[in-house]
């Protein structure tokens, strides 16, 4: 499963996640600890500062803040640029605070690392990368010209040049480290967060095809009867007319529309009565059901059940559930679509387990994604142009598997992905089951269902 862009298309932008509101509170808090410690530096510790300039930087974030919440709503989420800017607002009023505070030799001069910190955690990289230039740039400007410390008898308060080097060199690594770190980890965050998002809305999808069956069975049976009634009549008045064709003619209309729509809601009755009460299923049924939609794709699927030696050698009964169809539906999704010619799908049960393997005859897992495949947004196959034709005009984000994996995980199964064939053999040499390998493994406690198992209660007809 392919994509060119792993966000998917419903899902905001990334500085959407961020209110106006917590930047606000971040900037409060600030405010307060500047304040504090110009207060302690001058009255405690005697340190002789440029109060009016230091109290109107602070001023500047008060009047910013003031402004903000004025201006805007409470619940107001800020776009990208108004993120950027807030946040090189707040970068250049500390780093001049800095300035005026004696430089690297202000040990608060850690905290330039906030501002990078948040907007890799919410911001694009673009703006990310420009932030901490931004805050590199300030930092070397700051450890190169301030205003130096004095303590009230006048004396400079300086650290030794190499301890001075080594603090701005921590900064600048600390601003790469923390603002690579804070990005890895929050799109990884947000990355899992949209794909059980995806993985939610496939599944309820599922359940409400199950649900719209049973809908569809109730109202094969309501009608059933009326219609019988509009046939009986209908035959009757095919007798009683025999004098005037041309009513007869429409009474004999509406007698063959009638048997046509009991025939249709026969079909639907059925079909609806299958998902609403066959709650269980052999195990070969429900791998064809859920395999179906790929059927005719052009590439033939093999399906091989055995029992293990001294397992019942009875097809096992399986619990029908939606999340189980649609995880081995979209393994068999993207069998069939990487697949030269064959798609098998084995399954073996034993007295514990009940394994699945589906194998295809393509050209396997890149071994580079191997590891990883399963996670969000990763596409785990080569995407040729033949794949391309196989299914003009789609274009995967790299969820199908891991939608899979999710859903059957919840069904109790342990999933493995592996290669069959040995990459570096020319097609030639391949044998022919040489492609992927997806084995999935569930206790047989979790699927399986006893053949004497109650389809559940009656449903009520409204």
């Amino acid at each position: 499963m392919t994509t060119s862009d792993p966000t998917p298309a419903f899902l905001p932008e990334r500085a959407d996640w961020l209110r106006l509101r917590t930047l606000i509170l971040l900037r409060w808090m600030a405010i307060f600890g500047q304040l504090v410690a110009l207060t302690v530096a001058d009255r405690y510790f005697a340190i002789l500062l440029p109060l009016g300039l230091c109290y109107m930087a602070v001023g500047a974030a008060v009047i910013a803040n003031l402004l903000s919440i004025y201006l805007f709503p409470e619940n107001k989420r800020l776009t990208e640029t108004e993120a950027l800017m807030t946040l090189t607002f707040d970068l250049t009023q500390l780093s001049f605070l800095l300035y005026l505070t004696g430089g690297l030799t202000n040990p608060f001069a850690l905290l330039i690392l906030a501002p990078v910190t948040v907007s890799a955690s919410v911001l694009e990289l673009r703006s990310t990368v420009f932030l901490g230039l931004l805050a590199v740039f300030f930092v070397t400007l700051i450890a190169l010209f301030n205003v130096p410390l004095r303590t009230e008898e006048g004396a400079l308060l300086r650290v030794p040049g190499l301890f001075g080097f080594g603090f701005w060199l921590s900064l600048v690594i600390g601003i790469a480290f923390l603002g690579l770190y804070s990005r890895r980890v929050a799109t990884e965050m947000h990355s899992m967060s949209d794909a059980l998002l995806a993985t939610q809305m496939a599944l309820a999808r599922e359940q409400k095809l199950t649900d719209l069956g049973g809908v569809v069975a109730a109202a094969a049976h309501e009608l059933g009867t009326p219609l019988a009634t509009i046939k009986l009549v209908s035959a009757e008045m095919i007798d009683e007319l025999a004098d005037n064709p041309d009513l007869q003619d429409d009474a004999r209309l509406i007698r063959d529309q009638a048997d046509r729509c009991r025939d249709i809601l026969r079909s639907m009755g059925k079909a609806g009565k299958d998902d609403l009460h066959l709650r269980t299923a052999p195990l070969g049924a429900v791998l064809r059901e859920a395999a179906e939609p790929h059927l005719g794709r052009g590439k033939e699927v093999i399906f091989t059940l055995v029992a293990a030696p001294r397992a019942d050698a009875a097809e096992p009964n399986i619990r029908r559930r939606p999340e189980l169809i649609h995880g081995i539906r979209n393994l068999v999704q993207n069998a069939v679509d990487f697949a030269r010619e064959r798609v098998w799908v084995d399954a073996v049960w034993t007295q514990r387990n009940v394994t699945l393997r589906i194998i295809d005859d393509g050209d396997g897992f890149p071994p580079q994604v191997i590891g990883r495949i399963g996670d969000p947004f990763v596409r785990s196959r080569r995407a040729g142009e033949e794949h391309r034709q196989d299914r003009p005009g789609y274009e995967g984000m790299g969820l199908g598997l891991f939608i899979a994996k999710t859903l059957l995980e919840r069904t109790g199964a342990e999933l493995s992905f592996a290669n069959a064939g040995d990459p570096f053999l020319t097609p030639e040499e391949r044998p022919e089951r040489s492609g992927a390998i997806v084995e999935v493994i569930w206790p047989a406690s979790a699927i399986t269902a006893d053949r004497g198992e109650p389809l559940g209660e009656n449903q009520t007809i409204t």
